[in-house]
């Protein structure tokens, strides 16, 4: 009889993850985890089995746009694909977007939201892409003071019905650049009180088809840069059901996310109405930035689970030189290793879901607030990284079969590459968290949450602590020495500062972890044992300099 493979299989992903469950049952109180348990067991059956499986199945979906009928008409449809259309209702029907705003669990509701996502992600075809940005719209409106806009947008964007719910679009990047929204070309012309028509390009919006979007433009009249930045609301088509003078220009062929559709999009007299102030768009889209970062750090942490889980599984049923590879010490200590990065990307990023549903109930004392500041920086930044690198040594340990389309293993490394780009690059989040440093706040406030989190440590963590102190202690001294001679040292250096906060949370949020899940201690040991201090003292710009220019 010939061979054949047996193919990588998932369990319940809600009941097979140690990680998820010892973190909940730590940070929920029981009857609420109780009465939230038995859904995300059927999430975590369907996104293991049925979602998986089909998703594999249509490996090879992309949307396409018709931008002309056959007699000639401009319609510009996007036709989805049958996964996508598939996880709209169930989207809906989970809360993945409701669940904070009905805040019936009060500050643990984000908490909630987040297992939610976390267990529908990698089975979604990244449909928590305008999930993402629908919460991100949602939140932004919930603080605008714009009542009119609230009323007619909130309850859609939250909805439950999939009859009633809406998805929003962000709407940011233009030819100009990504990150550096301040020199955007979209002008805004006033046409009566609080309406204005939008004329410009967007150069990358995705998910094209959402209801609505929320975009920046500069009203005719206001100054260069970001300051004469506004943010508008647009409903994407009008009450004809016609787009909203908008030109789908094309969909972008891309690396990963196949399943999103990404446009290029013209605003030609599109109708949107002002947020809230003429100017301080820049500032306005703030609270969708911490939202939106979140989603790409749980959904960091989510990929490199599902990397995880299939490796596992496979490692059990793929027999080399006479035993299965889970028997062979090399291939044990490399899941290892991936295994205690994933933990502890996992804590930083529940950690930032934590106190942001803390934020939201008023709960938040202003120590936590500031630390929240910059967590959601160094969530984003440091798990996106985490999840590009533990994707491909996930495809590295099934071979061959890791590069095959169809087995569904390379979109796990296509759609982890966005993570470190969307919603702000390394680089970008490295600056963000040296401005805040810069702007009044204090990197005490991470070396008291690493201080906070080793207190105690067990006493099979107890070097682990050592190390996440130390490294935290010569982040905030790098940080003093070097801003007194030279900011582009700092700048320079910006990255590796912000990746060893980041690695530094990281591992003493695992040593507190440890105290109620012991398996987190070896966890803890390991992932302290593979770097968490990144600075060097003796970079020298001269180098940087000379190799940079090739």
């Amino acid at each position: 009889m010939p061979f054949f493979q047996t193919p990588a299989t998932l369990d319940n992903q809600y009941s097979s993850d140690r990680v998820l469950r010892a973190a909940l049952a730590r940070a929920l109180p029981p009857a609420v985890l109780a009465e939230i348990e038995p859904q995300l067991l059927e999430l975590g059956a369907l996104a293991a089995d049925e979602f998986h499986n089909a998703l594999v199945a249509d490996h090879t979906s992309e949307p396409t746009l018709t931008q002309w009928d056959a007699w000639g008409r401009r319609v510009d449809r996007i036709e989805l694909t049958p996964h996508w259309k598939r996880m709209a209702p169930i989207a809906v029907k989970y809360g993945l977007v409701a669940t904070p705003y009905e805040r019936r669990h009060g500050r643990y509701s984000r908490l909630h939201q987040f297992a939610l996502l976390y267990l529908f992600d990698t089975s979604s075809g990244v449909y928590t892409c305008p999930l993402a940005m629908t919460d991100g719209a949602a939140k932004t409106l919930s603080v605008s003071g714009n009542r009119a806009l609230l009323d007619r947008a909130l309850p859609r964007l939250t909805s439950r019905d999939p009859e009633r719910a809406w998805t929003s679009g962000q709407w940011m990047t233009e030819r100009t650049g990504g990150s550096d929204v301040a020199i955007c070309e979209t002008i805004a012309k006033h046409v009566e009180d609080g309406r204005y028509k939008l004329y410009g390009t967007k150069w990358f919006t995705s998910a094209a088809t959402s209801d609505i979007a929320l975009t920046l433009a500069r009203p005719e009249g206001n100054p260069p840069g970001g300051a004469g930045l506004a943010l508008f609301y647009l409903e994407t088509r009008d009450a004809s059901g016609q787009l909203n003078g908008i030109q789908i220009n094309r969909l972008k062929n891309k690396l990963g996310t196949k399943m999103v559709p990404t446009a290029e999009l013209t605003l030609d007299g599109t109708l949107a109405t002002l947020v809230s102030t003429p100017n301080g768009g820049i500032k306005n889209i703030t609270p969708m930035l911490s939202v939106t970062r979140t989603w790409n750090a749980i959904a960091a942490v989510a990929c490199m689970r599902r990397a995880l889980a299939l490796s596992r599984d496979y490692a059990s049923k793929r027999i080399a030189f006479g035993s299965p590879l889970s028997e062979k010490p090399l291939h044990v200590d490399t899941l290892a290793a991936m295994q205690a990065e994933f933990e502890a990307a996992f804590m930083l990023a529940f950690r930032t879901a934590e106190l942001i549903g803390k934020e939201e109930a008023g709960e938040i004392s202003a120590e936590e607030a500031a630390l929240l500041r910059l967590l959601t920086p160094l969530a984003k930044l440091t798990t996106a990284k985490q999840a590009v690198a533990i994707t491909s040594e996930a495809l590295e340990a099934f071979g061959g079969a890791g590069y095959v389309e169809d087995t569904g293993l390379p979109r796990l490394l296509r759609d982890a590459q966005v993570l470190p780009i969307w919603e702000g690059t390394t680089n970008v989040l490295s600056l963000d968290v040296l401005r805040v440093l810069a702007r009044g706040g204090s990197i005490d406030v991470v070396v008291r949450e690493v201080e906070r989190c080793v207190q105690s440590a067990p006493s099979e963590c107890r070097d682990a602590a050592l190390a996440a102190k130390r490294a935290i202690s010569h982040a905030a001294d790098w940080l003093a020495n070097t801003s007194q001679h030279s900011l582009a040292a700092v700048e320079a250096g910006g990255r590796r500062f912000a990746m060893t906060l980041g690695r530094a949370l990281e591992l003493a949020l695992l040593v507190e972890h440890a105290k109620a899940d012991p398996r987190s201690a070896a966890a803890a040991r390991l992932f302290a044992r593979r770097g968490v201090d990144l600075i060097d003292q003796t970079s020298d710009s001269s180098d940087a300099a000379a190799l940079a220019a090739g």
